[in-house]
């Protein structure tokens, strides 16, 4: 059983920031995106600030938002790291499942990747991540660096939106569409 503690809260910041740009984008009646609770149990429950500071998790998560943007079903994943390496031990087997099974089912499944040191916001499609994942899953390295990436997929700065992944998504869609 897995616990939860201050651990939980990293990347906090980064998805308040993304929250903050789904409400922009529901206010604009550009998108419609939830961010999905983590199922825990509370355990321990600081009475004065009514704080929970010990709980287990439930099941497995399976994605940190789920909606629609234009009609197209949605899910993504967000994620902080701190260098310019990404260890894929923070992306679990049931998430990329759960994320493949997605995109069986005609939705688009991503990755928002906020690498905190270069105070970069990485839009990662679920078909560019594969690669990485099969790799590891061969015994090759269980990371990606920075310089793997194709930069092209670097979210640009918008004013008024704090991560303005909308642009990315239309591009994955024309991307994935000519694959067909």
């Amino acid at each position: 059983m897995a616990t939860w503690n201050s651990r939980g809260l990293r990347g906090s910041l980064f998805e308040e920031t993304i929250n903050r740009t789904n409400d922009k984008y529901q206010e604009q009646k550009l998108a419609l995106i939830q961010k999905v609770p983590t199922p825990i149990t509370p355990i321990r429950i600081d009475n004065e600030t009514r704080h929970i500071t010990l709980a287990y998790f439930d099941r497995k998560s399976t994605v940190d938002y789920i909606g629609v943007i234009q009609g197209i079903p949605v899910c993504f994943d967000a994620k902080e790291c701190a260098g310019t390496t990404f260890a894929l031990q923070n992306v679990h087997a049931h998430q990329v499942e759960f994320m493949k099974a997605f995109e069986q089912q005609k939705g688009l499944a991503f990755f928002l990747i906020y690498f905190t040191g270069e105070d970069l916001c990485y839009y990662m499609p679920l078909r560019h991540f594969m690669p990485f994942w099969e790799r590891a899953e061969q015994g090759g390295r269980k990371s990606f660096r920075m310089d793997e990436l194709d930069m092209t997929w670097t979210l640009p700065g918008r004013q008024g939106v704090l991560v303005p992944y909308l642009e990315m998504v239309n591009r994955d869609l024309l991307e994935r569409e000519e694959a067909l």
